[in-house]
Protein backbone atom coordinates (compact mmCIF):
# COMPACT_ATOMS: atom_id res chain seq x y z
CA UNK A 1 0.00 0.00 0.00
CA UNK A 2 1.07 3.53 -0.98
CA UNK A 3 -0.18 7.02 -0.29
CA UNK A 4 -0.98 9.10 -4.01
CA UNK A 5 -0.51 12.45 -2.05
CA UNK A 6 2.29 11.46 0.90
CA UNK A 7 2.80 15.52 1.92
CA UNK A 8 -0.49 15.51 3.28
CA UNK A 9 0.91 13.08 6.35
CA UNK A 10 2.91 16.07 7.29
CA UNK A 11 -0.59 17.45 9.46
CA UNK A 12 0.22 14.24 11.65
CA UNK A 13 2.81 17.00 12.60
CA UNK A 14 0.47 19.64 13.50
CA UNK A 15 -2.19 17.66 14.93
CA UNK A 16 0.62 16.22 17.71
CA UNK A 17 1.21 19.90 18.67
CA UNK A 18 -1.98 20.94 18.79
CA UNK A 19 -2.18 17.55 21.18
CA UNK A 20 0.24 18.08 23.45
CA UNK A 21 -0.66 22.16 23.76
CA UNK A 22 -4.32 20.47 25.00
CA UNK A 23 -2.63 18.03 27.66
CA UNK A 24 -0.06 20.65 28.92
CA UNK A 25 -3.09 23.65 29.03
CA UNK A 26 -4.78 23.48 32.09
CA UNK A 27 -8.39 25.03 32.49
CA UNK A 28 -9.35 28.02 35.23
CA UNK A 29 -10.85 25.65 37.42
CA UNK A 30 -7.55 23.14 37.45
CA UNK A 31 -5.21 26.42 38.19
CA UNK A 32 -7.35 27.57 41.26
CA UNK A 33 -8.77 24.09 42.82
CA UNK A 34 -6.90 20.69 43.60
CA UNK A 35 -7.86 17.49 41.64
CA UNK A 36 -9.85 16.24 44.92
CA UNK A 37 -11.82 19.59 45.12
CA UNK A 38 -12.87 19.27 41.63
CA UNK A 39 -13.95 15.73 41.18
CA UNK A 40 -16.15 16.53 44.22
CA UNK A 41 -17.75 19.31 42.73
CA UNK A 42 -18.09 17.59 39.55
CA UNK A 43 -21.45 16.23 38.50
CA UNK A 44 -20.97 12.53 37.65
CA UNK A 45 -22.90 11.44 34.42
CA UNK A 46 -23.70 8.46 32.75
CA UNK A 47 -23.01 9.72 29.52
CA UNK A 48 -18.95 9.33 27.41
CA UNK A 49 -16.75 11.00 29.89
CA UNK A 50 -14.30 13.75 28.29
CA UNK A 51 -11.19 12.24 28.01
CA UNK A 52 -12.84 9.68 25.63
CA UNK A 53 -14.53 12.26 23.51
CA UNK A 54 -11.18 13.70 23.30
CA UNK A 55 -9.87 10.37 22.29
CA UNK A 56 -12.60 9.76 19.58
CA UNK A 57 -11.71 13.19 17.85
CA UNK A 58 -8.14 12.31 17.67
CA UNK A 59 -8.75 9.14 16.23
CA UNK A 60 -10.93 10.47 13.72
CA UNK A 61 -8.82 13.70 12.70
CA UNK A 62 -6.12 10.73 12.19
CA UNK A 63 -7.90 8.95 10.11
CA UNK A 64 -9.42 12.00 8.04
CA UNK A 65 -5.29 12.75 7.37
CA UNK A 66 -4.90 9.57 6.04
CA UNK A 67 -7.95 9.47 4.01
CA UNK A 68 -6.82 12.92 2.55
CA UNK A 69 -3.49 11.14 1.64
CA UNK A 70 -5.36 8.46 -0.96
CA UNK A 71 -3.96 5.40 0.58
CA UNK A 72 -4.14 2.86 -2.59
CA UNK A 73 -2.70 -1.02 -3.66
CA UNK A 74 -2.41 -2.55 -6.73
CA UNK A 75 -0.78 0.07 -8.30
CA UNK A 76 0.21 -0.44 -12.49
CA UNK A 77 1.79 1.86 -14.73
CA UNK A 78 0.33 0.65 -18.65
CA UNK A 79 1.90 2.30 -21.53
CA UNK A 80 -0.64 3.43 -24.62
CA UNK A 81 0.39 3.47 -27.69
CA UNK A 82 -2.24 5.11 -30.12
CA UNK A 83 -2.59 4.03 -34.04
CA UNK A 84 -4.37 7.07 -35.87
CA UNK A 85 -5.44 7.18 -39.36
CA UNK A 86 -5.47 10.57 -40.36
CA UNK A 87 -8.83 11.74 -42.77
CA UNK A 88 -9.62 15.08 -44.23
CA UNK A 89 -13.43 15.05 -45.15
CA UNK A 90 -14.80 18.13 -47.78
CA UNK A 91 -17.64 19.43 -48.03
CA UNK A 92 -18.91 21.02 -51.43
CA UNK A 93 -20.86 24.12 -50.93
CA UNK A 94 -20.96 25.34 -54.46
CA UNK A 95 -24.47 26.23 -55.82
CA UNK A 96 -24.93 23.16 -57.31
CA UNK A 97 -25.68 21.49 -54.00
CA UNK A 98 -28.44 23.52 -53.40
CA UNK A 99 -30.38 21.56 -55.99
CA UNK A 100 -33.37 19.71 -55.18
CA UNK A 101 -33.21 16.07 -57.28
CA UNK A 102 -32.14 14.88 -53.51
CA UNK A 103 -34.64 15.47 -50.78
CA UNK A 104 -34.77 18.19 -49.29
CA UNK A 105 -31.05 19.43 -50.43
CA UNK A 106 -27.44 18.07 -51.73
CA UNK A 107 -26.04 19.97 -49.46
CA UNK A 108 -27.96 18.80 -46.58
CA UNK A 109 -27.62 15.37 -47.17
CA UNK A 110 -24.12 16.06 -47.53
CA UNK A 111 -24.11 17.35 -43.81
CA UNK A 112 -26.21 14.07 -43.15
CA UNK A 113 -23.24 12.30 -44.27
CA UNK A 114 -20.56 14.60 -42.63
CA UNK A 115 -22.52 13.39 -39.20
CA UNK A 116 -22.27 9.87 -40.13
CA UNK A 117 -18.75 9.61 -40.84
CA UNK A 118 -18.26 11.45 -37.48
CA UNK A 119 -20.34 9.03 -35.49
CA UNK A 120 -18.72 5.55 -37.27
CA UNK A 121 -15.45 6.77 -36.99
CA UNK A 122 -12.87 4.45 -35.41
CA UNK A 123 -9.05 4.84 -34.68
CA UNK A 124 -8.98 8.32 -36.51
CA UNK A 125 -8.26 11.77 -36.48
CA UNK A 126 -10.73 14.28 -38.78
CA UNK A 127 -10.17 17.02 -40.21
CA UNK A 128 -13.18 19.29 -41.91
CA UNK A 129 -12.76 21.25 -45.03
CA UNK A 130 -15.75 23.20 -47.03
CA UNK A 131 -14.93 24.07 -50.78
CA UNK A 132 -16.54 25.63 -53.96
CA UNK A 133 -14.37 28.07 -55.85
CA UNK A 134 -12.11 27.97 -53.00
CA UNK A 135 -11.61 26.28 -50.06
CA UNK A 136 -11.89 27.17 -46.34
CA UNK A 137 -10.55 24.88 -43.45
CA UNK A 138 -13.18 24.48 -40.41
CA UNK A 139 -10.90 22.65 -38.21
CA UNK A 140 -7.80 21.17 -38.32
CA UNK A 141 -7.08 17.52 -38.22
CA UNK A 142 -8.14 16.72 -34.55
CA UNK A 143 -8.96 13.71 -32.10
CA UNK A 144 -11.45 15.53 -29.87
CA UNK A 145 -15.08 14.54 -31.59
CA UNK A 146 -16.81 16.25 -29.29
CA UNK A 147 -15.75 19.41 -30.85
CA UNK A 148 -16.08 18.32 -33.92
CA UNK A 149 -19.13 17.42 -33.62
CA UNK A 150 -20.70 20.43 -31.91
CA UNK A 151 -18.81 22.04 -34.97
CA UNK A 152 -20.70 20.11 -37.75
CA UNK A 153 -23.90 20.17 -35.74
CA UNK A 154 -23.74 24.18 -36.01
CA UNK A 155 -22.63 24.83 -38.98
CA UNK A 156 -24.54 26.92 -41.03
CA UNK A 157 -24.74 25.92 -45.04
CA UNK A 158 -27.53 28.45 -46.06
CA UNK A 159 -24.48 31.46 -46.79
CA UNK A 160 -24.28 32.20 -50.12
CA UNK A 161 -20.73 30.42 -51.24
CA UNK A 162 -19.51 31.19 -55.26
CA UNK A 163 -20.89 28.88 -57.86
CA UNK A 164 -18.06 26.35 -59.57
CA UNK A 165 -15.86 23.34 -57.29
CA UNK A 166 -12.39 23.65 -57.17
CA UNK A 167 -11.00 20.31 -56.76
CA UNK A 168 -7.45 21.39 -57.27
CA UNK A 169 -8.12 24.37 -54.13
CA UNK A 170 -9.48 21.45 -52.31
CA UNK A 171 -6.24 19.17 -52.67
CA UNK A 172 -3.94 22.07 -51.63
CA UNK A 173 -6.00 22.42 -48.94
CA UNK A 174 -5.28 18.75 -47.81
CA UNK A 175 -1.73 19.05 -48.57
CA UNK A 176 -0.97 22.10 -45.90
CA UNK A 177 -3.28 20.05 -43.05
CA UNK A 178 -1.71 16.65 -43.88
CA UNK A 179 1.69 18.15 -43.96
CA UNK A 180 2.98 15.93 -40.60
CA UNK A 181 1.48 12.98 -41.61
CA UNK A 182 2.89 9.97 -44.02
CA UNK A 183 -0.60 8.86 -44.32
CA UNK A 184 -2.82 11.44 -46.64
CA UNK A 185 -6.91 10.51 -46.94
CA UNK A 186 -9.42 12.96 -48.25
CA UNK A 187 -13.23 11.88 -48.37
CA UNK A 188 -15.38 14.57 -50.85
CA UNK A 189 -18.36 15.30 -50.53
CA UNK A 190 -19.76 16.25 -53.43
CA UNK A 191 -21.93 16.29 -56.80
CA UNK A 192 -18.95 16.08 -58.99
CA UNK A 193 -17.99 19.63 -59.52
CA UNK A 194 -17.92 21.36 -63.11
CA UNK A 195 -15.08 20.06 -64.74
CA UNK A 196 -14.78 17.01 -67.11
CA UNK A 197 -11.71 16.03 -66.57
CA UNK A 198 -9.51 15.77 -63.62
CA UNK A 199 -5.98 14.87 -64.77
CA UNK A 200 -4.33 17.87 -63.49
CA UNK A 201 -5.73 17.31 -60.05
CA UNK A 202 -5.01 13.63 -60.54
CA UNK A 203 -1.34 14.09 -61.05
CA UNK A 204 -1.19 16.11 -57.77
CA UNK A 205 -2.89 13.74 -55.91
CA UNK A 206 -0.17 11.32 -56.42
CA UNK A 207 2.43 13.08 -56.26
CA UNK A 208 1.36 14.26 -52.79
CA UNK A 209 -0.02 10.63 -52.05
CA UNK A 210 -3.53 11.33 -51.29
CA UNK A 211 -5.78 8.72 -51.58
CA UNK A 212 -9.18 10.44 -52.82
CA UNK A 213 -12.34 8.63 -51.80
CA UNK A 214 -15.71 10.16 -52.84
CA UNK A 215 -19.53 10.08 -52.46
CA UNK A 216 -21.58 10.86 -55.37
CA UNK A 217 -24.34 13.29 -54.22
CA UNK A 218 -26.04 13.66 -57.02
CA UNK A 219 -28.88 12.10 -59.29
CA UNK A 220 -27.90 10.67 -62.63
CA UNK A 221 -30.36 13.74 -64.59
CA UNK A 222 -30.29 16.64 -62.08
CA UNK A 223 -32.45 19.34 -61.75
CA UNK A 224 -32.03 23.18 -62.43
CA UNK A 225 -29.61 25.23 -59.61
CA UNK A 226 -32.22 27.55 -57.94
CA UNK A 227 -31.15 31.31 -57.83
CA UNK A 228 -32.34 34.53 -56.42
CA UNK A 229 -34.92 34.99 -59.34
CA UNK A 230 -35.40 31.61 -60.42
CA UNK A 231 -32.93 29.81 -61.68
CA UNK A 232 -29.70 30.11 -63.15
CA UNK A 233 -29.32 30.31 -66.89
CA UNK A 234 -26.36 30.20 -69.25
CA UNK A 235 -25.15 32.91 -71.88
CA UNK A 236 -28.15 31.64 -74.01
CA UNK A 237 -30.60 32.32 -71.17
CA UNK A 238 -31.43 28.45 -70.94
CA UNK A 239 -32.07 26.99 -67.65
CA UNK A 240 -28.97 25.38 -66.35
CA UNK A 241 -29.70 21.60 -65.02
CA UNK A 242 -26.78 19.55 -63.36
CA UNK A 243 -26.77 16.16 -62.72
CA UNK A 244 -23.92 14.15 -61.41
CA UNK A 245 -20.22 14.11 -62.56
CA UNK A 246 -18.83 10.91 -63.18
CA UNK A 247 -15.61 12.35 -63.93
CA UNK A 248 -15.28 12.59 -60.08
CA UNK A 249 -15.58 8.95 -59.84
CA UNK A 250 -12.33 8.54 -62.15
CA UNK A 251 -10.28 10.63 -60.24
CA UNK A 252 -10.88 9.00 -57.00
CA UNK A 253 -10.13 5.57 -58.36
CA UNK A 254 -7.04 6.29 -60.24
CA UNK A 255 -5.61 7.84 -57.04
CA UNK A 256 -5.83 4.70 -55.52
CA UNK A 257 -8.95 5.62 -53.01
CA UNK A 258 -12.61 4.88 -53.69
CA UNK A 259 -16.08 5.55 -54.95
CA UNK A 260 -19.92 5.46 -54.17
CA UNK A 261 -23.07 6.27 -54.98
CA UNK A 262 -24.92 8.10 -51.89
CA UNK A 263 -27.62 6.07 -50.12
CA UNK A 264 -30.14 7.44 -48.21
CA UNK A 265 -28.91 5.49 -44.91
CA UNK A 266 -25.38 5.42 -44.26
CA UNK A 267 -24.03 1.91 -45.95
CA UNK A 268 -22.04 4.45 -48.60
CA UNK A 269 -19.96 6.02 -45.29
CA UNK A 270 -19.81 2.30 -43.72
CA UNK A 271 -18.42 1.04 -47.05
CA UNK A 272 -16.06 4.09 -47.60
CA UNK A 273 -14.76 3.88 -43.78
CA UNK A 274 -14.06 0.22 -44.21
CA UNK A 275 -12.04 0.95 -47.81
CA UNK A 276 -10.10 3.17 -45.67
CA UNK A 277 -9.41 1.17 -43.26
CA UNK A 278 -8.25 -1.91 -45.67
CA UNK A 279 -6.36 0.16 -47.37
CA UNK A 280 -4.68 2.93 -45.19
CA UNK A 281 -1.72 2.72 -42.73
CA UNK A 282 -1.98 3.93 -39.16
CA UNK A 283 -0.14 6.94 -38.02
CA UNK A 284 2.25 6.32 -34.71
CA UNK A 285 1.30 9.08 -31.94
CA UNK A 286 3.16 9.62 -29.02
CA UNK A 287 2.29 6.72 -25.91
CA UNK A 288 0.53 8.36 -23.11
CA UNK A 289 1.66 6.49 -19.54
CA UNK A 290 -1.29 5.70 -17.69
CA UNK A 291 -1.76 4.70 -13.91
CA UNK A 292 -3.99 2.06 -12.31
CA UNK A 293 -4.66 1.24 -8.88
CA UNK A 294 -6.88 0.46 -6.35
CA UNK A 295 -8.55 3.19 -3.89
CA UNK A 296 -8.70 2.48 -0.38
CA UNK A 297 -9.73 5.61 1.12
CA UNK A 298 -13.10 5.37 1.79
CA UNK A 299 -11.67 2.93 4.88
CA UNK A 300 -10.12 5.41 6.92
CA UNK A 301 -13.09 8.27 5.67
CA UNK A 302 -15.86 5.48 6.98
CA UNK A 303 -13.97 5.25 10.15
CA UNK A 304 -13.44 8.92 11.09
CA UNK A 305 -16.77 9.68 10.65
CA UNK A 306 -17.81 7.10 13.17
CA UNK A 307 -15.39 7.87 15.57
CA UNK A 308 -16.75 11.54 15.07
CA UNK A 309 -20.17 10.41 15.50
CA UNK A 310 -19.51 8.37 18.57
CA UNK A 311 -17.09 12.21 19.76
CA UNK A 312 -20.42 14.18 19.55
CA UNK A 313 -22.66 11.89 21.16
CA UNK A 314 -23.95 10.29 24.06
CA UNK A 315 -23.71 6.58 24.48
CA UNK A 316 -23.68 5.58 28.12
CA UNK A 317 -21.30 4.25 30.36
CA UNK A 318 -22.08 0.76 30.25
CA UNK A 319 -21.42 0.60 26.64
CA UNK A 320 -18.16 2.16 26.47
CA UNK A 321 -16.14 -1.15 26.70
CA UNK A 322 -18.62 -2.94 24.08
CA UNK A 323 -17.44 0.36 21.85
CA UNK A 324 -14.45 -0.06 22.24
CA UNK A 325 -13.95 -3.69 21.44
CA UNK A 326 -16.08 -2.86 18.59
CA UNK A 327 -13.86 -0.43 16.93
CA UNK A 328 -10.85 -2.94 17.80
CA UNK A 329 -12.05 -5.19 15.46
CA UNK A 330 -13.02 -2.74 12.75
CA UNK A 331 -9.79 -2.22 11.28
CA UNK A 332 -9.53 -6.33 11.12
CA UNK A 333 -12.73 -6.32 9.32
CA UNK A 334 -11.39 -3.38 6.97
CA UNK A 335 -8.29 -5.23 6.32
CA UNK A 336 -10.56 -8.28 5.32
CA UNK A 337 -12.78 -6.54 3.54
CA UNK A 338 -9.79 -5.10 1.27
CA UNK A 339 -8.55 -8.03 0.48
CA UNK A 340 -11.40 -9.91 -0.59
CA UNK A 341 -12.13 -6.82 -3.01
CA UNK A 342 -8.98 -6.96 -4.02
CA UNK A 343 -8.97 -10.89 -4.97
CA UNK A 344 -12.51 -10.04 -6.94
CA UNK A 345 -10.90 -7.56 -8.63
CA UNK A 346 -8.20 -10.28 -9.72
CA UNK A 347 -10.76 -12.48 -10.09
CA UNK A 348 -12.29 -10.31 -12.92
CA UNK A 349 -8.85 -9.45 -14.37
CA UNK A 350 -8.08 -13.16 -15.13
CA UNK A 351 -11.92 -13.87 -16.22
CA UNK A 352 -11.55 -10.70 -19.02
CA UNK A 353 -8.76 -12.74 -20.02
CA UNK A 354 -10.44 -15.33 -20.53
CA UNK A 355 -8.45 -17.21 -17.65
CA UNK A 356 -11.48 -18.68 -16.39
CA UNK A 357 -9.36 -21.88 -14.40
CA UNK A 358 -7.73 -18.77 -12.35
CA UNK A 359 -10.82 -16.55 -12.37
CA UNK A 360 -12.74 -19.68 -10.45
CA UNK A 361 -9.85 -20.44 -7.66
CA UNK A 362 -9.55 -16.55 -7.33
CA UNK A 363 -13.35 -16.28 -6.79
CA UNK A 364 -13.95 -19.11 -4.39
CA UNK A 365 -11.43 -17.79 -1.89
CA UNK A 366 -13.47 -14.77 -1.08
CA UNK A 367 -15.04 -15.58 2.81
CA UNK A 368 -16.52 -12.42 3.71
CA UNK A 369 -19.84 -11.68 5.37
CA UNK A 370 -20.66 -8.39 3.14
CA UNK A 371 -23.44 -9.75 1.19
CA UNK A 372 -23.13 -7.79 -1.61
CA UNK A 373 -19.50 -9.01 -2.26
CA UNK A 374 -20.68 -12.58 -1.47
CA UNK A 375 -23.13 -12.29 -4.41
CA UNK A 376 -20.88 -10.45 -6.91
CA UNK A 377 -18.68 -13.85 -6.07
CA UNK A 378 -20.94 -16.36 -6.79
CA UNK A 379 -22.83 -14.71 -9.55
CA UNK A 380 -19.16 -14.46 -11.36
CA UNK A 381 -18.04 -18.12 -10.43
CA UNK A 382 -21.78 -19.22 -11.99
CA UNK A 383 -20.30 -17.30 -15.11
CA UNK A 384 -17.16 -18.62 -14.97
CA UNK A 385 -18.65 -22.39 -14.91
CA UNK A 386 -20.66 -21.25 -17.88
CA UNK A 387 -17.90 -19.72 -20.04
CA UNK A 388 -16.43 -23.72 -19.44
CA UNK A 389 -19.21 -25.35 -20.29
CA UNK A 390 -19.98 -27.00 -16.64
CA UNK A 391 -23.83 -26.10 -16.10
CA UNK A 392 -24.59 -27.89 -13.66
CA UNK A 393 -21.76 -25.66 -11.54
CA UNK A 394 -22.89 -22.59 -12.75
CA UNK A 395 -26.80 -23.57 -11.79
CA UNK A 396 -25.57 -23.84 -8.61
CA UNK A 397 -23.65 -21.25 -7.88
CA UNK A 398 -26.65 -18.76 -9.39
CA UNK A 399 -28.61 -20.28 -6.99
CA UNK A 400 -26.81 -19.45 -4.21
CA UNK A 401 -26.22 -16.21 -5.75
CA UNK A 402 -30.07 -15.35 -5.38
CA UNK A 403 -30.32 -17.46 -2.22
CA UNK A 404 -28.43 -13.87 -0.77
CA UNK A 405 -29.67 -11.26 -2.81
CA UNK A 406 -32.12 -10.99 -6.07
CA UNK A 407 -30.49 -9.46 -9.02
CA UNK A 408 -32.65 -9.42 -12.88
CA UNK A 409 -29.70 -10.65 -14.49
CA UNK A 410 -28.43 -13.21 -12.12
CA UNK A 411 -32.17 -14.66 -12.96
CA UNK A 412 -31.80 -14.16 -16.66
CA UNK A 413 -28.73 -16.26 -16.69
CA UNK A 414 -30.03 -18.83 -13.97
CA UNK A 415 -33.72 -19.74 -16.71
CA UNK A 416 -30.80 -19.74 -19.77
CA UNK A 417 -29.08 -22.09 -17.66
CA UNK A 418 -31.93 -24.22 -16.99
CA UNK A 419 -33.12 -23.84 -20.42
CA UNK A 420 -29.63 -25.49 -22.33
CA UNK A 421 -29.59 -28.33 -19.40
CA UNK A 422 -33.49 -29.12 -20.51
CA UNK A 423 -32.22 -29.46 -24.12
CA UNK A 424 -29.05 -31.51 -22.83
CA UNK A 425 -31.13 -33.62 -21.45
CA UNK A 426 -33.79 -34.18 -23.99
CA UNK A 427 -30.62 -34.39 -26.67
CA UNK A 428 -29.43 -37.23 -24.71
CA UNK A 429 -32.76 -39.10 -24.13
CA UNK A 430 -33.09 -38.91 -28.21
CA UNK A 431 -29.87 -40.38 -28.77
CA UNK A 432 -30.36 -42.88 -26.00
CA UNK A 433 -33.70 -43.81 -28.12
CA UNK A 434 -32.32 -43.84 -31.60
CA UNK A 435 -29.39 -46.12 -29.91
CA UNK A 436 -31.59 -48.46 -28.78
CA UNK A 437 -33.43 -48.32 -31.93
CA UNK A 438 -30.81 -49.28 -34.02
CA UNK A 439 -29.84 -51.83 -31.22
CA UNK A 440 -32.92 -53.29 -31.85
CA UNK A 441 -33.29 -52.88 -35.43
CA UNK A 442 -29.69 -54.83 -35.75
CA UNK A 443 -30.98 -57.31 -33.52
CA UNK A 444 -34.03 -57.70 -35.35
CA UNK A 445 -32.08 -58.31 -38.38
CA UNK A 446 -29.85 -60.80 -36.26
CA UNK A 447 -32.68 -62.95 -35.46
CA UNK A 448 -34.33 -62.70 -38.97
CA UNK A 449 -30.65 -63.97 -40.05
CA UNK A 450 -30.43 -66.62 -37.35
CA UNK A 451 -33.78 -68.27 -38.67
CA UNK A 452 -32.95 -67.87 -42.22
CA UNK A 453 -30.05 -70.16 -41.57
CA UNK A 454 -31.86 -72.83 -39.44
CA UNK A 455 -34.51 -72.80 -41.91
CA UNK A 456 -32.01 -73.82 -44.65
CA UNK A 457 -29.89 -76.78 -42.57
CA UNK A 458 -33.61 -77.75 -41.83
CA UNK A 459 -34.37 -77.97 -45.37
CA UNK A 460 -31.19 -79.36 -46.36
CA UNK A 461 -31.55 -82.09 -44.07
CA UNK A 462 -34.84 -82.90 -45.46
CA UNK A 463 -33.96 -83.08 -48.92
CA UNK A 464 -30.73 -85.31 -47.51
CA UNK A 465 -33.25 -87.72 -46.01
CA UNK A 466 -35.66 -87.90 -49.03
CA UNK A 467 -32.71 -88.62 -51.16
CA UNK A 468 -31.71 -91.40 -48.51
CA UNK A 469 -34.92 -92.75 -48.42
CA UNK A 470 -35.28 -93.06 -52.24
CA UNK A 471 -31.79 -94.51 -52.51
CA UNK A 472 -33.00 -97.36 -49.97
CA UNK A 473 -36.29 -97.67 -52.12
CA UNK A 474 -34.21 -98.32 -55.43
CA UNK A 475 -32.10 -100.93 -53.55
CA UNK A 476 -34.90 -102.66 -52.52
CA UNK A 477 -35.89 -102.88 -56.67
CA UNK A 478 -33.33 -103.99 -58.12
CA UNK A 479 -33.63 -107.75 -58.72
CA UNK A 480 -31.82 -110.83 -57.05
CA UNK A 481 -29.41 -111.94 -59.64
Amino acid sequence: MEFLYPNVLFLLIILAILLVLVITNKDNLQRFFSQEVLERLSVRSSGINKKTRDIFLLVSLVLMIFALAQPVTNKQEHFVKQQLTPIVVALDVSRSMTVTDIYPTRLKLAKKKLQDILNLSQDTMIGIVLFAKNSYIVSPISKDFVSLKYIVNNLDTSLNFENGSNIFALLEATKQMLKDFEVKNLIILSDGGNNDNYQDELQFAKQEKIAIYSVGLATKNGKPIPSEDGYITDKNGDIVTVGLNKSIKNLALNSGGGYIDFTLNNNDIKAILDKIKSQSKKEKLNSKKIKTYTQLFIYPLALALVFLLLAFSSLPRFKNIAVVFLFMLLPQVGYSGILDYKTLYDGNKYYKKKDYKKAINLYNKIDTQNKDLKFKALHNLGNSYVKIKDLGRAKEYYEKALGIMENNETKANLEMVKKELEKRKKKQQNKKQNKNKKQNKKNKKKDNKSDKKKNKQKNKQKNKQKKQGQQKQKIKDEPIS
